[in-house]
């Protein structure tokens, strides 16, 4: 699985996420000391984390399954397309695609706790 925004400078957009959660402007997400992201309100939260990477045209970002609670597709949904609404709602003018694969695969990481 992951999550990917086309853009000309990956590094800037997850930069400008990540200060938007800084500043309060976005309160539905965090992250960790490692960069991952999760979904906080409490019915998601550490359900999954998201984990960034930068590459040359895109910010991709594979789901972290959690090791304490069962990965439904539900935890799947939600993480993808709430990531997406929120890249959409607050970076819109820093990406030109946003999308969604439909399965987990092989660059997904290993559940942790």
């Amino acid at each position: 699985m992951s999550v990917q925004f086309m853009t000309d400078d990956p590094a800037k957009l997850l930069r400008d996420f990540k200060k938007k959660i800084k500043d309060g402007d976005i309160d539905t997400w965090k992250y960790d000391d490692a960069g991952d992201f999760t979904h906080t309100p409490d019915q998601w939260i550490h359900r999954a984390w998201l984990k960034p990477a930068i590459e040359s045209d895109r910010l991709r970002l594979n789901i972290i399954r959690s090791k304490q609670y069962d990965f439904t597709w539900a935890i799947y949904g939600v993480y993808h397309g709430r990531f997406i609404e929120s890249m959409l709602a607050h970076c819109q003018g820093l990406f030109t695609v946003g999308r969604a694969t439909a399965k987990p695969g092989t660059a997904d990481a290993d559940p942790i706790d």
